[in-house]
């Protein structure tokens, strides 16, 4: 046998043995809930004397990354009795130790910690996590875990390779609740490109601050995937070598200020006037806009591709954040704008933009061009879709490095790469979708999600303004070639005046270019 024959041998029956990889058996578990508001805490009491009405719901929305973080910190070091948090990724930088570390703290100072993680991108941060969880007072648990190889990505993969439907399901939900009175909700995940804090690729994203009446359904959600069978602690699939001491004295180390300097202070007025939460907090009284809402999160039961069904025939799920976003575009009457960094409409999205279309209801579609995304792989699918939103008159704008580079009003983001992140749709100017899903498959079938829905033609107004900005100052306006019967696409910019028209994807190399048409046959949509 060559030495090629060898190592692929070798590589196969390794890929055999690792592949069956399975989750040990789970210890039972008491479930706990959420908290409810108290005039106990500093938090309720400001939340609850800040209420206008027990049916209605605060909100602000917080388009800086230095705002949304702040207000993060701020909750958890001001949080008495509970946090519960849950994110997709919280990453091993600045910004994600440094939470981490603000909710140790909390766990020190007698707060109940409830984090959950997906685990996709907790390779390699076993030790980390363990030594957070090593502290009293402090539960992590991680969804959908991996049981071995948990080194990298790649060992993991391996090692499930034959339970590759299930480890592919991931829990994209961001949320973040402080002492059952007050919470953060939208696309971020934690790490510096979220919160403009590096100097390279920073992410363009929306959050809101959310108090009153949706926060007790906002807990439920939580202790849905909480207490879910396909949530483990962590320590039952990590292991360390180390003791409890020196697992707490690693972490101490690793979140010091030595290698984890705390954020800069926030501006003093954001994009839309706001000045920081902490102002409002020690002020105890919140200026928000009170109004209805509603809040759907998917099933944890994804995981394992369970959809609602009767007598063993489908059933929409209604309780799903896709659904209720598409229903919500069904009833528009007038206008809908979406935003999303990873777009694929599909055949369903297609259908429902043409249904909509057929009522002359206007479809204005934001999302990043190839040289912003960083999912280029999901950029050779959306393409497919251009000319059929463009043929039904959506209009279609997709976010330029190059303009955002040059905005002031997006961000400051100077020699760095603004790329699109947000998550959000607005329906006749009076409803709001911010949440964690994207417009694509993968927030159809394999993620779960959440996402909220603010009847407020005040927050509808205020996102619109957002998302003009980014038309205006950071995008390109798409549309076909004149004389090109409809086969080729322009990108156009007006900037005080001056028409620029593209006839390539804008800010992109050839080789960017030349690698997408490689990439684009070979790509399933049902993957990405």
């Amino acid at each position: 046998m060559s030495r090629c024959g060898h190592w692929v041998f070798a590589m196969v029956a390794v890929l055999l043995f690792a592949g069956c990889a399975t989750l040990p058996d789970e210890a039972p578990r008491t479930p706990t809930r959420a908290m409810a508001v108290s005039a106990d805490t500093a938090l309720g009491k400001i939340a609850l004397a800040s209420q206008p009405d027990p049916d209605l719901s605060g909100f602000r929305l917080m388009p800086g990354g230095d705002f949304a973080f702040d207000t993060r910190i701020q909750l958890a070091r001001r949080a008495q009795r509970t946090l519960d948090v849950q994110y997709y990724q919280i990453e091993n930088d600045e910004t994600g130790r440094y939470l981490l570390r603000t909710l140790r703290d909390a766990a020190l100072r007698g707060v109940r910690v409830r984090l959950l993680m997906d685990d996709l991108y907790t390779s390699g941060e076993d030790e980390l996590l363990l030594g957070l969880a090593a502290t009293p007072n402090v539960e992590l648990r991680l969804f959908n875990p991996f049981p071995a190889g948990r080194g990298s990505l790649l060992k993991r993969f391996t090692a499930s390779l034959f339970d590759f439907s299930r480890v592919n399901r991931r829990m994209h939900n961001k949320l973040f609740i402080a002492d059952g009175a007050m919470a953060v909700a939208g696309g971020r995940n934690i790490g510096n490109q979220y919160f403009r804090r590096t100097a390279g690729e920073n992410f363009i994203d929306l959050d809101t601050f959310v108090t009153g009446a949706l926060i007790p359904r906002l807990g439920s959600l939580f202790d849905q995937y909480w207490n879910s069978v396909y949530v483990r602690p962590i320590q039952s699939v990590a292991s360390s070598a180390l003791s409890r001491e020196e697992l707490q004295q690693r972490f101490e180390l690793a979140t010091g200020p030595d290698t984890t300097p705390p954020p800069p202070r926030p501006a003093p007025n954001d994009l839309l006037g706001y000045s920081p939460m902490a102002e409002d907090l020690d002020a105890g009284k919140l200026g928000l806009i009170w109004t209805t809402a509603e809040a759907y999160a998917d099933s944890p039961e994804r995981v394992i591709g369970k959809t609602a069904s009767y007598g063993g025939v489908p059933l929409l799920d209604v309780d799903s954040v896709r659904y209720n976003v598409v229903e919500q575009m069904r009833r528009a009457r007038s206008d809908v704008t979406i935003v999303s960094p990873y777009l694929i409409p599909g055949p369903s999205g297609l259908e429902v933009m043409r249904e909509i279309r057929g009522r002359n209801v206007k479809i204005s579609v934001v999302t990043n061009s190839l040289a912003a995304t960083d999912e280029p792989l999901v950029h050779t699918a959306y393409r497919r879709y251009r000319p059929d939103m463009l043929k039904l008159g959506a209009d279609l704008y997709e976010l330029s490095t190059n303009r955002t580079r040059r905005s002031v009003r997006l961000g400051l983001f100077g020699t760095s790469v603004g790329r699109l992140h947000a998550k959000s749709a607005v329906i006749d100017r009076r409803i709001l979708f911010v949440g964690s899903m994207n417009f694509d498959p993968r927030s159809e079938t394999h993620n779960t999600e959440i996402g909220l829905f603010i009847r407020s033609p005040e927050m509808a107004q205020q996102a619109l303004k957002l998302i003009d900005v980014l038309k205006q100052q950071g995008a390109y306006r798409l549309r076909f070639a004149e004389g090109s019967n409809e086969s080729r696409i322009e990108w156009v910019s007006d900037d005080a005046g001056k028409l620029t028209v593209l006839t390539e994807e804008p800010d992109s190399g050839f080789w960017d270019r030349t690698m997408l048409e490689i990439l684009a046959p070979l790509t399933p949509e049902s993957l990405l």
